[in-house]
This record gives C-alpha cells, sequence and structure tokens, in this order.
C-alpha cells in the first residue's frame, strides 16, 4: 500500500480498507491544527491508487465500504474522483459506501449533477470538519470560508442525496467569544442536515498558532468547566435528528444515536458533569493529549 506519513482515519466509522488518494491538506492554514504542517499537499498518483485497490482486492474482496484518506480528498475535480470510483468498482465490484473527509471549500467545484453521479458510483459520505457557524470564529481560526459558505454547500449535498458529518470546535474561539461561536454554530448546523453533529474539545497542541498565540497573550482558551458550558450552550440550541459524537472533551460519554429523542438527558448529564466531575483532573487529561 502506498502509505505516506501519518494516517488518519475517522474512528467512529466501522472498520474498512484505507485508501490513500491525497498527501497533506489543500488549506493547511486552520490556526489550531498540527496535522500536516510539514507535509505538501498532493494528489496520489493514479497508478499508486489502482496498485492499492487491486492489493485490496487481494486481501479483502468481498468488502463493501472503503475509507478514502487524505486531509480533504473530496477537493479532487468531479472527474478525478469519477474516475478513482470507476477503479474502485473494477476492483472491489461489492464496495456500496466510500466515506472521506472534506472542508466546506471542497463542495465549490462540482455541482448538484455531478455530486450525484459520485454518490451513485458509491461517495454517499462526506465528514466535515466546519469547526464554527459564527464568522467571527472562522475568520479568528483562518478556516477560509464563511458562515454563508456553509450553508450553501450542505444544500448541495443535500439535492445531491449525499449524507454528510459537520464537527463543531469546543472552545475555539476562546473565553471572550464562546457564547457567539456555541450560540451562532447551532443556528447555521440546525439549518443544514447532517446525519451526524460531532464535537470535539480544543486542545493547545505543539506547532500550532494557537498556542503560540496563547504563549503571547494573545489568545484566552477556556478552562475544563468553560468547555463544558460552551458545549452544553452549543446543545441547548442544537435543533437536528441524528447522531451526536463528542470526543476530546472530558471523560464524560455523551454520544447518542438520536440526539433530538435524548437531547433533555444529555443536557442533564452535562450538567451534572459541571457541577460535579474534577476540573484540575480533565484538565491534566487534556494537557498529555498529543495530537488529536
Amino acid at each position: 500500500m502506498h502509505y505516506t506519513g501519518t494516517l488518519y482515519r475517522n474512528p467512529y466509522e466501522p472498520p474498512s480498507p484505507l485508501l490513500e488518494i491525497t498527501q497533506g491538506c489543500t488549506h493547511n492554514k486552520c490556526k489550531f491544527c498540527n496535522m500536516y504542517k510539514d507535509i505538501q499537499f498532493k494528489p496520489s498518483p493514479i497508478e499508486w491508487i489502482e496498485e492499492d485497490l487491486q492489493e485490496i482486492a487481494q486481501l479483502y474482496p468481498e468488502t463493501d465500504r472503503l475509507q478514502l484518506i487524505g486531509a480533504d480528498p473530496f477537493c479532487l475535480s468531479f472527474d478525478r474522483l469519477n474516475n478513482i470510483c470507476d477503479l474502485v468498482n473494477k476492483y472491489l465490484p461489492n464496495v456500496e459506501v466510500m466515506t472521506m473527509a472534506a472542508r466546506i471549500t471542497n463542495i465549490k467545484n462540482k455541482t448538484v449533477e455531478e455530486l450525484k453521479i459520485l454518490k451513485e458510483k458509491g461517495m454517499v459520505e462526506v465528514n466535515i470538519g466546519a469547526e464554527s457557524g459564527d464568522d467571527w470564529t472562522l475568520n479568528r481560526i483562518n478556516k477560509g470560508y464563511s458562515s454563508k459558505d456553509i450553508l450553501t454547500e450542505c444544500e448541495k449535498l443535500d439535492k445531491a442525496g449525499v449524507d454528510y458529518w459537520l464537527t463543531f470546535l469546543n472552545g475555539v474561539a476562546g473565553v471572550e467569544h464562546s457564547h457567539s461561536h456555541a450560540v451562532n454554530s447551532s443556528k447555521i448546523f440546525s439549518s443544514c442536515n447532517p446525519i451526524v453533529v460531532g464535537t470535539g474539545g480544543l486542545t493547545l497542541f505543539e506547532g500550532t498558532t494557537l498556542l503560540e498565540e496563547y504563549k503571547c497573550g494573545k489568545f484566552n482558551p477556556l478552562d475544563e468547566k468553560g468547555l463544558m458550558i460552551e458545549l452544553k450552550t452549543f446543545l441547548e440550541n442544537l435543533d437536528f435528528e441524528g447522531r451526536l459524537i463528542t470526543h476530546h472533551t472530558s471523560s464524560m460519554n455523551l454520544n447518542n444515536l438520536n440526539f433530538s429523542k435524548n437531547k433533555d438527558q444529555i443536557l442533564k448529564s452535562l450538567q451534572y458533569g459541571i457541577d460535579n466531575y474534577d476540573m484540575e483532573y480533565l484538565s491534566k487529561i487534556r494537557e498529555n493529549k498529543l495530537n488529536l
């Protein structure tokens, strides 16, 4: 297999073979991320992809799922992705589900009709690290798009019938803009139709711009209780029917298959954590995290 560098996969996906189709990140400027800092973006050569598919076909000939790996492999053009779909269907005819990570900007270069074609060939789901629906926050962390872009591009996915996840980055706005980040993100996410909303608590990793800004006094991060209060505000205002996933938040497990049905209990559990958890202990756990 032609794997380059550290591989990041969605741990909440069912186990499936990993097919790397891009290397690095097209944007690579988000202030909180250090995952691809030293990796130049490149599409994987089509020859590599075909060879890897041949190898997967030998090892897992009956697989019905694939994770397409890279920071945002959905950046590739429709023609390129269409070609990859044809190769997958050639070597792995049982594959019905291909998933991958995506940026909001990756969707802009594809029409609804093109998205429909990719879905028909198996690209049925993308995982979008939106991080926020608040324009101040999106600009502050250098995401490279606006809240309006999130609505516009997710509407295209809806029209094409492509499922998508949206991720909220708990704490990334800092103390001063925490409430606006939570409330405005919930409004934008509720206006979309994700099948999953994921939340992750900010950790200031080495090699990130936000850590350097914190050291210089230019970023005021939330403490553990502040993170949980912000998350509660986000969830209180969130309205959607799908699955909730929380990670890098606390030792509390709020994961739930039906957020709307179980919202009240989720909020009660979160309030219990706010009132009773050992925040110093949780802070030490976060300090020991080395990467996402």
